[in-house]
């Protein structure tokens, strides 16, 4: 019998905190290590979630949420420029806050999962809203997203990793990665053919 006041998502609220809190970050999150956690057996976790795989997807999707929430509410009124600077903060800041959870994102969940699925779309959808104002439509909004998200998360994933050594503002590097993209945005290119 599952325990009192233990649900889904208790187990994987308890999960972000064992993988944000840890320097380990997502390695940390096993079942057993979460069934310490939260005072329980590990097979009592199973009646909560279907395994490590699950629960990771599920933690994926709590972050892509969360993300979501905090994209929207930095870029809510904005446009342009201001709109992707202010998504570019919120990006760093929830990826250092939830280091372990914005691990669990990386993967795109598959089709078959429709909570993980949703919630991962969910999170374009917001990213896509706050470059609107770029004019970019179809396949060109798809790659704007796409280039976006690769920069902010080679920033974020270089910093945390420690892969940035000289000793010059962070801050400021950071600042000039968003005015370039901002370029980029406002003056889109073809790509080089091959």
């Amino acid at each position: 019998m599952p325990r009192a006041g233990l649900d889904r998502e208790a187990v994987i609220a308890a999960a972000a905190e064992l993988a944000d809190s840890r320097p380990d970050g997502l390695d940390a999150v096993t079942l057993t290590g979460l069934a310490d956690r939260l005072g329980v057996r590990t097979p009592s976790l199973y009646a909560h979630i279907d395994g490590l795989a699950d629960l990771r997807r599920q933690l994926g999707a709590r972050g892509a949420r969360q993300l979501t929430v905090a994209v929207v509410a930095a870029t809510s009124g904005r446009a342009g420029h201001d709109a992707l600077c202010s998504l570019a903060h919120a990006y760093r800041e929830f990826a250092h806050a939830h280091a372990g959870t914005y691990a669990a994102m990386q993967r795109a969940p598959e089709a078959r999962y429709a909570e993980p699925a949703t919630a991962a779309r969910e999170l374009v959808d917001a990213i896509a809203a706050a470059l609107s104002g770029y004019g970019l439509s179809g396949d060109d909004a798809i790659h704007a997203i796409r280039v976006v998200r690769a920069a902010l998360h080679g920033f974020v994933s270089l910093e945390q990793l420690g892969g940035f050594r000289i000793p010059i503002s962070l801050d400021e590097t950071f600042e000039r990665l968003v005015t370039m993209l901002d370029r980029s945005l406002s003056e889109p290119v073809s790509p080089i053919s091959s």
